[in-house]
């Protein structure tokens, strides 16, 4: 029976699902697995149920060993050595005059590929840089430009709510947000209000969208036109979870309540 399991390279960050055949990996156990680029070093963070997950399993690549002492040596050995490198990639770049901030630098494990992940404000041409690393490292070196949500991510911060970054802390994947969640929500639609530190829509809109979406079956819409006692009225606001409404009829405001909805609150 196969073994699935969800596995991190570095804290906090992205889940990806690896096949591990067989072998069974301690929740917590460091592991070496292959990946596109080679062979990489990472942390079993869950074991997968196949029975209540969906898993394409032809998409997995496998996971090659239990970590041993050595490898963890020569991971630690990786990570000095990059450290440097992202120093070096700097000082390059600056000589390079590109207008780019580094953020991190990580090799795989067996060295084949030396990672580099950086913001900037416009595209960048960055083949002479990495030629430049390449003669210097002498491996495949990927330049990758992150957008301000994975830069928030990685500097981390405090929201708006006055809590760590929820990218920073728990969320492991960032789904899509739309604008739409935030009208669902009812909220005003002020940049200030509904951005986070990387001024893009903030994370947390996801949450309880599903709930205001549920809680808005059988509500009236503002601006809408409803007969109340055999008077025609606007409806002014609406209150979603209270699940009331209000309404100016000929000048005086009336508050309504809204049938109760029988919807899965599961």
């Amino acid at each position: 029976m196969d073994n699935v399991y969800g596995i991190v390279f570095k804290d906090k960050g992205r889940i990806y699902y690896f096949n591990a055949g067989e072998l069974e990996c301690p929740i917590n156990s460091n592991v070496i697995v292959e990946v596109e680029s080679g062979l990489q070093y990472g942390r079993v963070l869950e074991k997968i149920d196949l029975e209540k997950e969906s898993i394409d399993m032809s998409t997995l690549k496998s996971v090659i060993r239990i970590a041993t002492e050595d490898d963890y040596n020569v991971y630690l050995d990786n990570l000095k050595d990059a450290k440097e490198a992202l120093e070096y990639a700097k000082e390059s770049a600056k000589k390079l005059d590109l207008k780019m901030t580094f953020l991190d630098a990580s090799y795989t494990f067996d060295r084949k590929q030396l990672l580099f992940n950086f913001v900037a404000e416009d595209r960048i041409d960055f083949r002479e840089l990495a030629r430049v690393l390449a003669g210097k490292y002498h491996t495949r070196i990927e330049l990758r430009q992150i957008g301000a949500r994975d830069r928030a991510k990685a500097v981390n911060g405090v929201g708006v709510c006055g809590r760590e970054l929820c990218c920073s802390s728990f969320l492991r994947k960032i789904d899509a947000i739309s604008m739409n969640m935030a009208k669902n929500q009812n909220l005003a639609l002020n940049p200030s209000k509904i951005n986070g530190c990387c001024g893009r829509l903030l994370c947390c809109l996801t949450y309880e969208d599903e709930d205001y979406s549920k809680a808005r079956i059988g509500m009236p819409e503002v601006g809408e036109t409803i007969r109340i006692d055999g008077k025609n009225g606007q409806v002014v606001s609406i209150d979603l979870l209270a699940r009331t409404y209000r309404v100016n009829i000929d000048g005086e405001i009336i508050e309504e309540k809204a049938k109760e909805y029988e919807y899965d609150k599961e």
